[in-house]
């Protein structure tokens, strides 16, 4: 009998898990129902990323009872792209799907997704009508959204973690190495051919979203200086608009000097002038602080996500470094 871990399957649904661990039971079982109608093979992979403490017992409950559950779970919390990538490097599946753990991605959407993806498209993402969040975070995700893609051209303006990828495309995320990744970021990389479906946004029944504002600015910070030059062009700009005034400034006392109209320049905007500068000058070391501690960490090697343990019936758990 061949060993389960090693069967392909058609598709593959990775899951990562934080807050949502209450809804996985209806997750797996509406998944079951479409994958069912559709007749195709799947797995579905639930990746504890150190959310909640329930969230282990029940992934590997689930995983004990259905055949078609892959339970792993991090030595910490890695945050959600690094425990994606990780469900990603245990998926079997020819098309790999990528969805939240809170049902806000229905699963009865995904036939019309694996619809579109074809050799054309290795990637299609998910394009919601209107989110059910509150209207706060729908602000402050659209206009992150609409710096990254100022800052990143190439970044699909329609990306959401609710995607399909074909494994030859899926697989390469697992090639950059980085601590702290971006998956839409790599993904705008490494192909053009992507299409989208809209679908309709589920409601959230279970848990909060781990997502509050200072994680979102978090996200948007790292991902600026991992993908983007414009903190570094912003204070380049910044020096160049402070050096230029400076010097008009400079040329604006010699001649008041000269004419007479200056007799003693004074000191409060002499110190005004030296504090503003030293403090830009500061944030620009700050800024290029940041791209060198970026350096740094990847000349470290650090993993990007650590195994420890796996649960899946037929199959022994153990630990795995990834």
């Amino acid at each position: 009998m061949a060993n389960p871990a090693t069967v392909a399957v058609d598709v593959s649904v990775v899951v990562p898990v934080y807050n949502g661990a209450e809804a996985l039971s209806e997750l797996r079982q509406r998944l079951r129902d479409v994958m069912f109608g559709r007749g195709c093979t799947y797995e579905l992979i639930l990746v504890d990323d150190r959310g909640q403490q329930a969230s282990w017992p029940i992934i590997h409950g689930l995983a004990m009872r259905h055949d078609e559950v892959v339970g792993i779970r991090l030595s910490r919390n890695f945050g959600q792209h690094a425990a994606t990538i990780c469900g990603i490097g245990f998926a079997r599946g020819t098309w790999i799907v990528t969805m939240d753990d809170d049902l806000e991605h229905r699963p009865e959407d995904l036939p019309s997704m694996l619809a579109v993806a074809d050799e054309r498209h290795a990637l299609v993402y998910a394009v919601f009508d209107g989110r059910t969040h509150s209207a706060f975070r729908n602000l402050t995700s659209e206009l992150m959204r609409r710096m990254l893609k100022r800052a990143f051209p190439e970044l699909n303006q329609h990306y959401s973690s609710y995607r399909v990828m074909h494994r030859t495309l899926a697989k390469k995320l697992e090639d950059f190495g980085r601590a702290k990744p971006y998956i839409d970021g790599y993904l705008s990389w490494m192909t053009s051919s992507v299409a989208t479906v809209r679908v309709h946004h589920g409601t959230r029944e279970h848990g909060a979203s781990a997502y509050t504002l200072t994680r979102l600015l978090a996200l948007a910070a790292s991902n600026f200086v991992t993908f983007s030059q414009l903190p570094l062009r912003i204070g380049a700009y910044v020096g160049t608009l402070l050096a230029s005034g400076s010097f008009l400034y400079m040329l604006y006392i010699v001649y008041g000097k000269m004419s007479g109209h200056i007799s003693n320049p004074g000191y409060a905007s002499l110190m005004s002038v030296m504090l503003f500068a030293c403090g830009v000058q500061l944030l620009i070391l700050g800024v290029i602080g940041e791209y060198i501690g970026r350096l740094m960490s990847a000349t470290y090697r650090r993993p990007v996500y650590i195994v420890e343990s796996t649960a899946a019936r037929g199959s022994e758990a153990g630990a795995n470094l990834g």
